[in-house]
């Protein structure tokens, strides 16, 4: 396809497509549009066919692999000649200029972008409104997606001097047609030495582009990143592009080599980065049939597919797709980073008395800023790669790392190599990078940024990027991973206490942090080998260990920790750690309060970093239960109390030392010891007060708040009916509540007694007003002794993605006369009300469920027996799970 000419051409050009169609875009083509006894209706339906033409033929280029460059120019030239065709009738007026701007400025167009317009007036000049109106509705006829201004000169460079947004804008603007002279004075009213000096207008897009970096938690490795506004997106290269612009009054980004910002070969890197993301955002234009520049999982797949990747047996297309999306993003992150850096120091620190602090023999620090103090230290001693990254965390004050360094970082890295990685003195270097007080997770940020941290742990290269196609990892694994030391550090400085309300008591047990942060960078390293990443990731650590030179004894924790880190967010989100048998099996497994301590630590922040939303009171509840329950444990080689001393406990709770009542002592004789010790003090004597104070009232309904746990609390004691449980699941599945736990039993005489744990849609405890209207709508549900079964709501789009096989368990716990039912699948709307269906349907009675939500993915389990009271045999369990599986089929 030849290249099309600059709008400021003027003879046609021909537009060679693969299917050998071609389309003209002569002024004679044009004009044969107008047919002057053709209606306005007639003319724009012209238009759009000719724009869906031109659409469709520069889609199938795509798909053919033509270069995206070629496209976008191609696109908007095209659009450029018909919108000419639009404006002729103003075309020639004195004091008006067509004016091109955002990427319609730059001449960029993708599929559904956005046609940035301005009418430039002469001060003075009117135009009428009608006129725009008619050219306006011409261009959304015609399929456009104008977006517009009708502004005066002056105007615009009063808005321009107040509006660092808008003068970048009008940076960026082109005229298409009308007065010369007044596109001109625009451009000389907003220039630099008249608004927006170099200097201030940099500020003011460094602080604009902080603030949208925060918004995307400041990573460019979200589960689904927005490709223009995330880091190393499309905005961080048209930072890039704004300031060289301003600064030296260049239209493209090739003035960075002119004037030696970039060597050719990091320009040519730049350009690369640039359009496989340009390759990216025209696929989701096409793919999603408008503007689109969210990276989901509808697409991501997608796009795999269309460019090419194909699944292996431990990696995925997507997964292959994303990592080279995100290894785009990064060398995005590090271009802007250090060219942004350069223009800091000679636009800001030029004006600034030049200081400098010599810190070693490598290092000093020139206008508050590292640097290297000779071209030779890093060939002359390579292990400066890494002490670099030590003198920033001993010098707090620093603030950052020059320019010219971090091209000499970059330029280095191929010195950590096998003798590099061999040099016993590195290691030592990197476990003090780990025992610092301050700049951990900052410096170990930097490291993996510049590729240092990739190069001495090859192994950390291969998560480098790596995402997980799920709902449940919202980062790639290596981003995750400095986010779980990122959270041990704020466990150490006692920052976010209400989320983490006993991370820092806990922390402040650590003989040795460096060695939990270690277990910390290897917990996930082994992710996508194939295999258990757990055991893989403790041979590693290993192995590291070993030629760090580690003692014995904190060797063996780190390893222990790497293959043992999901063992405790397994138990307390998936076990009853009630149950003595669980808790006994767990302090087997965990046996010192040294291990338990490590292993609380590295699970709190390891939850809390694989998503935002994942950490709430509720999983910190579990956590600190069962830590709490291990150190009694550990201390005293018991857990559970007598039923007798349990029952003091809570008396003591309810009486404030008066007589427990008769009523009490009979609700507390009701329940048998099994279900006694699954519950906790507060909740028994919360209970028994609900229960005694209703006295004769037909049953209970009880809600209350557990703010600090980011849930509410449920009681129901009513008489007990085949479908009670089901009665009140439908409810809240109704009323759209998470339901997090449930304890469900019947006592001795017949009522059920059952208590919950349940949140609303944003994973906190229920409004007064939504408990005021759960328990109305539980007190009807009741009342009627009945159960409908609800139709199947839709499954969410984001699902259909996801082909997981359903996973059912069966295990038969021969002393409780009762058989745990494990489920694992897709988490479906309003799965746990169908399934208490098919429990009351088939005559089964539940005990106890323990909910649990990973993504888009749930792992429940159900304490069941049958009408006798006995464990399901075997036809029970196969007719339970010929129907859980049906149920599963008819979401599909």
């Amino acid at each position: 396809m030849p290249t099309p000419t600059t709008p400021a051409e003027a003879s046609p050009t021909r537009l060679l497509l693969p299917e050998k169609v071609e389309l003209v875009f002569t002024a004679e083509l044009l004009n044969s549009l107008q047919n002057p006894h053709a209606s306005e209706h007639s003319n724009s339906q012209h238009l759009h066919q000719l724009v869906k033409l031109i659409d469709s033929q520069l889609a199938t280029d795509f798909w053919l692999n033509i270069d995206v460059c070629v496209l976008v120019r191609v696109r908007a030239w095209a659009i450029e000649q018909l919108l000419l065709y639009i404006w002729k009738p103003h075309s020639g007026h004195p004091g008006i200029s067509l004016i091109a701007a955002g990427g319609f400025g730059r001449g960029e167009l993708h599929p559904h972008s956005d046609i940035d317009l301005l009418i430039l007036l002469a001060d003075g000049v009117e135009l009428k409104t009608d006129e725009i109106e008619v050219f306006i509705r011409a261009l959304w006829d015609a399929g456009f997606y104008p977006g517009h201004s009708v502004r005066t000169v002056s105007q615009c460079i009063a808005d321009a001097s107040e509006d660092v947004q808008f003068v970048t804008n009008l940076m960026e603007a082109r005229i298409i047609d009308g007065d010369e002279n007044l596109y001109q004075q625009l451009k000389a009213g907003i220039a630099a030495a008249e608004i927006w000096s170099a200097d201030t207008f940099f500020a003011a897009k460094m602080h604009e582009q902080t603030s949208r970096h925060e918004k995307y938690f400041d990573t460019a490795f979200n589960l689904e990143p927005n490709i223009k506004e995330s880091p190393g997106g499309l905005r961080d290269l048209q930072m890039i592009k704004w300031v060289t612009q301003r600064h030296f009054n260049t239209l493209t980004l090739h003035g960075l080599l002119e004037h030696n910002f970039l060597q050719q070969d990091e320009f040519q890197r730049l350009l690369e980065c640039r359009n496989f993301i340009w390759r990216v955002r025209y696929a989701l234009h096409l793919l999603a049939g408008r503007a689109e520049d969210r990276l989901t999982f509808e697409y991501q797949r997608q796009i795999a597919d269309k460019f090419g990747y194909t699944d292996k047996s431990n990696n995925l297309a997507v997964e292959q797709f994303m990592q080279v999306y995100y290894r785009n993003a990064l060398r995005v992150e590090r271009m802007n980073e250090r060219l942004l850096q350069l223009f800091r120091e000679e636009l800001i620190l030029d004006y600034e008395q030049d200081t400098v602090v010599i810190l070693d023999q490598q290092f000093q620090t020139r206008q508050g800023y590292l640097e290297i103090r000779h071209a030779e230290v890093f060939t002359r001693r390579p292990s400066a790669l890494l002490e670099l990254f030590l003198a920033l965390q001993k010098h707090p004050e620093i603030k950052g790392i020059r320019a010219t360094t971090i091209r000499a970082i970059r330029n280095h890295l191929y010195l950590i190599d096998d003798k590099f990685r061999a040099d016993a003195q590195n290691y030592s270097i990197f476990m003090q990078l780990l025992s610092q007080q301050q700049g951990i997770y900052t410096q170990f940020k930097r490291m993996n940024r510049y590729g240092v941290l990739e190069s001495f742990i090859p192994a950390f290269g291969k998560i480098a990027g790596r995402m997980q196609y799920d709902l449940f990892h919202v980062y790639s694994v290596d981003q995750h991973t400095l986010f779980v030391i990122r959270n041990l550090r704020r466990f150490a400085y006692g920052q976010y206490r209400q989320r983490f309300p006993h991370g820092q008591a806990v922390y402040q047990r650590i003989p040795q942090a460096n060695i939990l942060y270690l277990a910390a960078f290897f917990h996930d390293i082994a992710k996508g080998r194939g295999g258990d990443h757990s055991t893989l990731g403790a041979i590693d650590a290993d192995d590291f260990c070993r030629q760090a030179g580690l003692d014995s004894s904190s060797r063996k924790l780190v390893v222990w920790l790497v293959r043992n880190h999901l063992l405790m967010s397994t138990t307390a989100q998936r076990r009853d750690i009630s149950d003595e048998t669980v808790l006994k099996e767990f302090n087997l497994k965990v046996p010192s309060r040294e291990r338990l301590d490590a292993l609380y630590l590295l699970t709190m922040a390891d939850i809390a970093a694989t998503s935002p939303k994942l950490w709430n009171g509720w999983k910190d509840s579990l956590l600190w239960q069962l830590y709490r329950a291990t150190v009694d444990r550990i201390k005293n080689n018991q857990y559970s109390h007598s039923r007798s001393e349990f029952l003091a406990n809570v008396s003591a709770r309810v009486s404030d030392g008066s007589p427990v009542s008769e009523l009490a002592v009979e609700f507390w004789a009701s329940i048998p010891d099994k279900h006694l010790q699954r519950l906790s003090v507060d909740q028994l004597a919360w209970a028994t007060t609900q229960v005694t104070a209703a006295n004769d009232a037909v049953g209970v309904i009880a809600i209350r708040p557990q703010a600090k746990k980011d849930h509410s609390e449920v009681l129901i004691h009513w008489p007990d009916y085949q479908g009670l449980f089901a009665s009140v699941i439908q409810v809240f599945d109704q009323m759209r509540l998470n339901i997090l736990n449930a304890r469900v039993l019947t006592t001795a005489n017949d009522y059920g007694f059952e208590l919950f744990q349940i949140s609303n849609t944003q994973n906190q405890c229920l409004s007064e007003r939504d408990a005021e209207r759960l328990q109305g709508y539980l007190h009807t549900a009741l009342h009627k002794r009945q159960w409908i079964p609800q139709p199947k709501q839709k499954q969410p789009s984001k699902f259909r993605y996801f082909d997981d096989q359903p996973e059912v368990f069966f295990e038969k716990l021969e002393d409780q006369n009762l058989t745990r039912l494990e489920l694992a699948c897709l988490d479906q709307p309003g799965l746990l009300a169908h399934l208490s269906a098919l429990f009351t349907e088939q005559n089964l009675i539940l005990e106890d469920a323990r909910i649990a939500t990973f993504g888009h993915r749930v792992e429940d389990s159900f304490l069941l027996r049958n009408a006798d009271n006995q464990a399901l045999n075997q036809q029970q369990q196969n007719t339970l799970q010929q129907a859980i599986n049906q149920l599963l089929a008819e979401w599909d």
